[in-house]
């Protein structure tokens, strides 16, 4: 048997970029001397290229310049799935989307460039109701500038997990897909009550 399994592949470019653009949250992972460097940024798909900015102190910025390998993870909802979901008899299972990229990655040196890229990113951020507004002339924006490095990824390769009981029955996938938004919404409350 190939695995993945081809069911649980999503090769659909529209949908991968639904999942970017709803969790934008990325792990950026680099390779140095054999370790991995990770990090967790909000990243934006913009022109075919994932966009976002890095502390200027951060040790992976200088994997972020010179037209480095990069891959990127970015993670739908998950949850696990107990059999007693499903009118047949099954296993317990895990039922996840998430997205694998690679690509090039090289940094924006341009001071304007940032600054342009900050708004248009919170923008995105804030919709629908833009309830904030990152100004231009915000001075706490200017102040800043000289902190933060812009870099775009150059995607190279795309691949959509997406592990949603496809192999059930019609009935199986659509209790998998109720369990999947109940799951997520109670369990956000559930551990935020923990430790929050």
């Amino acid at each position: 048997m190939k695995y993945p399994p081809k069911h649980h592949q999503d090769n659909d470019k529209n949908h991968m970029i639904e999942v970017i653009k709803t969790y934008p949250l990325a792990t950026v992972i680099s390779v140095k001397d054999n370790a991995p460097l990770i990090t967790h940024l909000p990243l934006i798909y913009e022109n075919g290229k994932l966009v976002g900015h890095i502390d200027i102190y951060n040790p992976q910025i200088d994997l972020l310049k010179a037209n480095n390998n990069v891959t990127v993870l970015f993670g739908g909802p998950q949850c696990y799935i107990s059999p007693t979901i499903y009118s047949t008899t099954q296993l317990p299972t895990w039922n996840y989307i998430k997205v694998h990229i690679k690509g090039k990655v090289k940094a924006i040196e341009s001071k304007a460039a940032l600054k342009q890229s900050l708004i248009t990113m919170t923008e995105f951020l804030e919709a629908p109701d833009h309830k904030y507004v990152l100004e231009p002339e915000n001075p706490r924006l200017d102040a800043n500038l000289n902190y933060i490095e812009m870099f775009e990824i150059e995607i190279t390769d795309w691949e959509g997990k997406f592990k949603l009981s496809q192999d059930k029955r019609p009935i199986d996938i659509q209790a998998a897909r109720e369990e999947l938004v109940r799951a997520n919404q109670e369990s956000v409350r559930q551990f935020l009550d923990k430790v929050f």
